[in-house]
C-alpha cells in the first residue's frame, strides 16, 4: 500500500485527507491511501518517514512551507521561485526533494479573470502561501506590493522592501491596485466575522478579490467586495488544482 499524507500544524480543518480519499474511490485507485501527521515541528517529518518506510509524499501546509527547506536534498524549479515547498517527494534512493503547487495552482486559477487593465496587485499577507502568489504574479507581468499588520519586524528583505502596512492604504492606493489578494487566514473558519482590514468603501466593479481562503466559501472579505460590484473568488479552485498537481509530481517518472 503506497502511504501519502499532509504534514502541518494544526490540521483540524484539513481538506486534503478527504479530497484524496475520495479521489481514490472515484478512480478505483486502490493501492494507496493518505494520512493526517500533524507535527508542531518540521524536523519530525523525519521520523514520519522512518515510520512509514511506505510513505511516497507528503503535502506540506502551515506552518512548514519555508521550514522543511533545509531537510530536502533539492528543490524544483516552482521551489527555489517562490522560496517555499508545498509538495516534498520521496525518491526511491530516500531523498528528499520540494516542490510548490500553490504556485500552479494560483497561476492557472487567476489567469482567465485578468484583464489587461489590471497591471498591479496587493498581496495581503507574509506567509508561504503570499511567497507562491508573489511569483506567480511576477510570472504574469503583474507589479505588487506586499500589506502586512508589521511589515517593520518582516525579516526576509525581498517582502520587507516591497511592503507597506494596512494603514498605508489609501483610496489612490486600493484604486492603482485593483486586484487584492488575501493570503492571509483571516476569515477563515470558525472566523468567519472577520476580514482584512483595508478600505473596503474604495472598491469599485473594476477590482478582483481573491481570497485563498475557502471555508467558508464566501467570505466576509468577499462579501464586502461584491458590495462595492467588485469580481470575487475564493480558494477552492487553487486548491484542487494544487493537490492535481501535488499527485502528478508524486506519480510522474523520477527525476
Amino acid at each position: 500500500m503506497k502511504l501519502y499524507g499532509l504534514i502541518g500544524f494544526p490540521l483540524s480543518h484539513s481538506f486534503s485527507k478527504r479530497y484524496f480519499t475520495e479521489k481514490f474511490q472515484k478512480e478505483n485507485i486502490t493501492d494507496c491511501q493518505f494520512e493526517l501527521f500533524e507535527i508542531p515541528k518540521a524536523e519530525l517529518l523525519l521520523e514520519i518517514i522512518k515510520k512509514y518506510p511506505s510513505l511516497r509524499g507528503v503535502t506540506v501546509t502551515i506552518p512548514h512551507k519555508k521550514a522543511v527547506i533545509p531537510l530536502l536534498q533539492s528543490l524544483d524549479e516552482s521551489a527555489q521561485k517562490v522560496g517555499a515547498v508545498n509538495v516534498i517527494k520521496i525518491l526511491p534512493n530516500k531523498s528528499l526533494r520540494g516542490y510548490n503547487s500553490d504556485y500552479y495552482g494560483f497561476k492557472e486559477s487567476l489567469q482567465k479573470y485578468l484583464r489587461p487593465d489590471i497591471k498591479q496587485a496587493l498581496i495581503l499577507g507574509t506567509g508561504g502561501a503570499s511567497l507562491a502568489v508573489r511569483a506567480a504574479l511576477a510570472d504574469l507581468g503583474l507589479e505588487y506590493i506586499f500589506v502586512s499588520r508589521n511589515p517593520e519586524n518582516i525579516q526576509d528583505e525581498s517582502i520587507s522592501d516591497f511592503c507597506i502596512s494596512y494603514k498605508d492604504l489609501t483610496e489612490e492606493i486600493i484604486q492603482a491596485y485593483p486586484l487584492i489578494i488575501n493570503c492571509s487566514p483571516v476569515g477563515t473558519y470558525p472566523n468567519i466575522h472577520d476580514c482584512p482590514n483595508i478600505p473596503y468603501e474604495f472598491l469599485s466593479r473594476h477590482h478582483i478579490l481573491y481570497d485563498l481562503v475557502y471555508n467558508p466559501e464566501n467570505t466576509l472579505f468577499m462579501q464586502k467586495g461584491q458590495q462595492q460590484g467588485a469580481t470575487t473568488l475564493n480558494g477552492l479552485e487553487m486548491l484542487y488544482k494544487q493537490a492535481e498537481k501535488a499527485w502528478q509530481i508524486w506519480n510522474e517518472d523520477n527525476l
